[in-house]
């Protein structure tokens, strides 16, 4: 003999909506039971939580007298609650210096790599973001001349031409970068002196223009700034070595 049970699908779906509204909670709430969990022991302080118009996709959190607040991009308000959770166990390992649990910090950078959110992350820093631009002309040497150099021997004269700048300060850290959302290819000023031979500027300025040929890749949680594509390309670079050994001696000081 068998049994069979009938369900009324308007039944269901009336359950499920009064499931989520019994479990809706704020995103101010999110965070206090995050706390909880982390600091079970310790009297929740008052949680003050504020969207903010960011140029990027960072948060913030504080924790002193007059309570926790945190500080989060606008650009997840109205994210689900599940990203809000995971951002607040980031934010709060943080304070708390705790390594933050694996299962959300990959959820947290899988909903930021989502294609949509990029695009959204990418419209904020052009609108909102600064970015200072110095002009290619540097003291000792023409990025302008050294682009139309690296375009024709290496590009067939075909990458459009971004801006192209010297950094505020001679950074040793950071000999260069490619800005997409400014579309801009800032070097370090520490290049930019007599006694640097041609040739760093030139390997530096070859390796930014090849983050234009092959953009970063997205894959899940992950994001892959030198492809093997790029890495295969900089190896055509001539004098990668020699290049690579000049720059070491800059950064020490050496020159």
């Amino acid at each position: 003999m068998r049994f069979y049970c009938w369900t009324n699908p308007l039944s269901s779906i009336l359950k499920e909506v009064l499931q989520s509204a019994i479990f809706f909670e704020t995103p101010e709430e999110i965070f206090t039971r995050v706390f909880r969990e982390l600091k079970p022991r310790t009297p929740v302080p008052m949680v003050r939580l504020r969207f903010c118009k960011f140029a990027n996709a960072n948060s913030s959190a504080r924790w002193d007298e007059s309570g926790l607040e945190f500080r989060i991009t606008d650009v997840l308000e109205g994210a689900p609650s599940a990203i809000l959770e995971s951002l607040a166990h980031i934010l709060m390992c943080k304070l708390l210096r705790r390594p933050s649990p694996r299962t959300y910090t990959e959820r947290y950078r899988r909903y930021l790599n989502r294609k949509e959110m990029r695009r959204s992350l990418q419209l904020v820093k052009q609108t909102r973001g600064r970015k200072f631009v110095s002009g290619p002309q540097g003291d000792s040497y023409d990025l302008q001349a050294i682009f139309d150099d690296l375009n024709q021997a290496h590009f067939h004269g075909l990458m459009a031409q971004p801006l192209l700048g010297w950094s505020r300060r001679p950074s040793r850290v950071m000999l260069g970068h490619y800005d997409p959302s400014h579309n801009a290819i800032i070097l370090s000023r520490l290049l930019d002196q007599p006694g640097v031979p041609r040739l760093a500027v030139e390997y530096i300025l070859f390796h930014e223009m090849l983050h234009l040929q092959f953009p970063v890749e997205h894959r899940g949680a992950r994001r892959c700034v030198h492809t093997r594509d790029f890495k295969d390309a900089e190896k055509q670079f001539p004098l990668l070595q020699e290049a690579k050994q000049v720059l070491k001696t800059v950064c020490s000081g050496g020159l």
